[in-house]
């Protein structure tokens, strides 16, 4: 069933919402993309309650709960995959996670999957160090 702004959910995976974009920026007519996300744990369970989470049959998740157990290795472990996975559009990670792989989201420069940093409950969003934002005014000449 289609949704609104080119998300929908799929009978293969009728809880799961895909982006429909292929990585030529082209709208895509088959299954669609999955959104990734990584974030503290209500962050990540109010994406899975809106139907962002799908388990694929190797038992790979698009999420990965940060929590004050989770090592820095898992972190970056979720985000070089999640990144490279062919089935993932869009990553939304927590800025405060973000900031704790900030070199390893810096380096991610390919449009597909996009990486948008999201603000969690216990902390404000931080414009300056939200990288798509840094990239876009070094690419208007803004003064950082």
């Amino acid at each position: 069933s289609r949704a609104a702004g080119g998300f929908r959910s799929t009978p293969q995976t009728p809880n799961a919402w895909h982006v429909g974009w292929h990585s030529s920026g082209v709208m895509d007519k088959g299954e669609g993309s999955l959104i990734g996300v990584i974030g503290d744990e209500d962050t990540v369970t109010g994406f899975l309650l809106a139907g962002v989470g799908n388990v694929d049959v190797r038992r790979n998740t698009n999420f990965l709960v940060v929590d004050g157990k989770t090592t820095k290795k898992a972190i970056e472990d979720a985000f070089k995959d999640f990144t490279t996975r062919e089935d993932i559009a869009v990553v939304l990670i927590n800025q405060t996670v973000a900031d704790q792989i900030r070199y390893l989201v810096d380096e991610h420069t390919a449009p597909v999957p996009a990486v948008l940093e999201v603000p969690s409950k216990d902390a404000p969003y931080d414009a300056t160090k939200d990288s798509i934002l840094s990239r876009v005014q070094h690419l208007l000449g803004v003064a950082e």
